[in-house]
Formats: structure tokens, C-alpha cells, sequence
């Protein structure tokens, strides 16, 4: 396992990245080209982005670590209520696997000789968790955050350098967005290309909407 940083660090990334570059072309068609004001706004959803990601799988993670916690305490409790029932359980889940009725229950006997290989045999038979692996939301939340930041400071970069236009910005980030699909595609069955083509293609929809309202709201604003 990965200690739960894996998950929010490529979805951290393609959120700071689709997100700010959607914000940075919104702010592009509704403003002067090179405005500071879309660094600022760059700026600005750089910085909340990643703090409301933090948080918001700081909570999840832990409400998901807390749940795991109480299914755990209560098998853990059938366990010393039931220990004869709980054994057979575990031996008929060995056998509905395909071991033989006698080895099943040597094992789920030899298991059972220790409450706590008992505890967590059960838990991951039963409940599909792994009680020594459980993912930790400070982990999940700094990864969250980090990987926003470096995904949402891609399309800002070239305006904080003195980009004239949202060109540079536009590279970038389709670039990124295609590396980052494509890298996501090593842990799933989809070919890197389709990975990452279908990741830029996303990006630059949600950007050219963001940019087309935009045109339609600054000038009226301004």
C-alpha cells in the first residue's frame, strides 16, 4: 500500500491543474491579456484551492480511518463474545475459497490460537481492510496540498514571468495535463496516450467554457 498519499497527490494535481488553468483563461477572456489581475486570480485560486483540498481530504480520510477503526472494535468484540462462531466463520470463508473443509479449519484453528492474528485475518477476510495499513489523513492532506500547488502554479508560470498572453499558460498547462494522464495510466489497464489525451481534452473543454464566459461576463463587469 501507499500510506493513502497516492490517490490525493495525482487527483490533488489534475485539480490544480484543470482548475487554475480553467480560472486563468476565464480571467484571460474577460480582462486585458498579461492583466494582473489574473495573476492575482491565479494567485488567489492557487492558494484556496490547495488549502480546500487539504481540508477537505483531511476529513474524508479521517472519516474513513475512523469508520475502519469501528468495524475493527466491533469484530473485535464478536471475536471474544463468539470465539467458536467467529472460527467457523473464518473456515467457511476459507472453503467457499476452495480450501479443503479439513485445511480450512486448521487454519482458521491456528488463527484463532492468537486473538490478534484472529482479529486481523477476520478483518481482511470480512470487511476487506488491512488493520495494519489504514490511511493516515495527514499524509493524504499534505500530499493533496503540495501536489495542488505544483499542478495550479503550472498555467500561472508563464504570467509570472511577463507572458503577454494566455498562450504560454495554455502550453503549459495541455502539456502537463497529457503527462499527468499518461503517468495515471501505469497504475490502470488504459494505454498512455488514451490516458493522457483524454485528460488534455478535459482540461481544455473545461478552460474553453471558462474562457467563453469570460467574454461574456468582463465586458460587462469592466
Amino acid at each position: 500500500m501507499n500510506g493513502g498519499w497516492l490517490r490525493p497527490a495525482v487527483f490533488g494535481a489534475m485539480d490544480g491543474l484543470v482548475s487554475n488553468f480553467a480560472l486563468i483563461a476565464g480571467m484571460d477572456g474577460g480582462t486585458s491579456s498579461g492583466s494582473k489581475f489574473i495573476v492575482l486570480a491565479g494567485l488567489a485560486g492557487l492558494a484556496s484551492g490547495a488549502f480546500s483540498m487539504a481540508a477537505g481530504e483531511y476529513t474524508s480520510v479521517a472519516s474513513q480511518r475512523e469508520l475502519a477503526r469501528a468495524e475493527i472494535e466491533v469484530e473485535r468484540r464478536e471475536i471474544k463474545k463468539h470465539p467458536i462462531d467467529e472460527e467457523i466463520e473464518l473456515a467457511e470463508t476459507y472453503r467457499a475459497k476452495g480450501l479443503d473443509p479439513d485445511l480450512a479449519s486448521k487454519v482458521a484453528k491456528q488463527f484463532h490460537a492468537d486473538p490478534e492474528q484472529a482479529l486481523e485475518e477476520h478483518v481482511r477476510e470480512e470487511l476487506g481492510i488491512d488493520p495494519t495499513d489504514l490511511p493516515n489523513p495527514v499524509t493524504a492532506a499534505a500530499s493533496s496540498f503540495i501536489c495542488f500547488a505544483i499542478g495550479a502554479f503550472v498555467p500561472l508560470a508563464p504570467y509570472l514571468v511577463g507572458a503577454g498572453s494566455v498562450v504560454p499558460s495554455l502550453i503549459f498547462a495541455l502539456t502537463a495535463l497529457f503527462v499527468c494522464g499518461a503517468v495515471v495510466s501505469r497504475v490502470t489497464s488504459r494505454s498512455w496516450w488514451y490516458s493522457g489525451l483524454r485528460q488534455l481534452l478535459l482540461g481544455a473543454a473545461a478552460a474553453a467554457l471558462t474562457y467563453f464566459v469570460g467574454t461574456l461576463v468582463g465586458p460587462g463587469i469592466g
